[in-house]
């Protein structure tokens, strides 16, 4: 799968490993997943949810919740079979190169509870670096840039800078929070601060 349809099933099985649910509650919860601004369409999701079924990773439940009911319609409940059971295990075991990028690494964060500490360190670590190297790009851009653009072009490109300085201390406070093996304090957005990171929305994080 590309990298946006590899994070998409990681949130899928993510989800129904929590409790089998219908193809619109699991559209809901990935939209949360996968961040503000980023609903996902049906046009997305059921292809990969047909797609995961025709792979045996995903089964209908028909357990008596099988089929809900609403209006005209009987939706769907998905649950996981063994075999998602088992990809699902696969994939958050995966701490290379991929699970670095911007698509999944939210994902594979939502999930950590699920991973052992050296999987999230090797996660940690590894965005880490990918964001310094963005910094550097950006600060690159940045010097060249600035006697050629306009105010409001500048000012765009400093909030992208402060976003990945500010992504960069998170991931830093994060990484001491494993090597110290304690559960990293919630910390709530500050009054005036432009939206919320997903650590300010992860209730805790459990050490296995």
């Amino acid at each position: 799968m590309a990298k946006r349809g590899g994070a998409l099933e990681l949130a899928v099985l993510g989800l129904l490993h929590e409790s089998p649910m219908h193809g619109y509650e699991l559209r809901k919860r990935v939209s949360v997943l996968l961040g503000w601004g980023r609903v996902l369409s049906y046009g997305s999701l059921y292809p990969t949810l047909k797609q995961m079924q025709r792979a045996g990773m995903l089964s209908e439940d028909d357990s008596g919740t099988g089929a809900v009911k609403a209006s005209r319609r009987a939706k769907i409940v998905y649950k996981l079979t063994g075999h998602g059971k088992d990809r699902f295990e696969e994939l958050m075991s995966q701490a290379g190169p991929s699970a670095w990028e911007d698509d999944s690494f939210g994902i594979h964060f939502a999930f950590f509870s699920r991973t052992d500490t050296e999987t999230r360190m090797r996660i940690l670590e590894g965005r880490r670096i990918r964001l310094e190297e963005r910094l550097d790009r950006v600060r690159t851009a940045l010097a060249r840039s600035r006697e050629r653009v306009d105010a409001y072009t500048l000012e765009l490109q400093r909030h992208g800078l402060e976003s990945v300085q500010r992504e960069v201390s998170w991931l830093g406070e994060l990484i001491d929070d494993e090597r110290s093996r304690r559960t990293p304090t919630v910390r709530s957005p500050r009054t005036g601060e432009p939206g919320s990171t997903t650590a300010d929305r992860t209730e805790s994080i459990h050490e296995q």
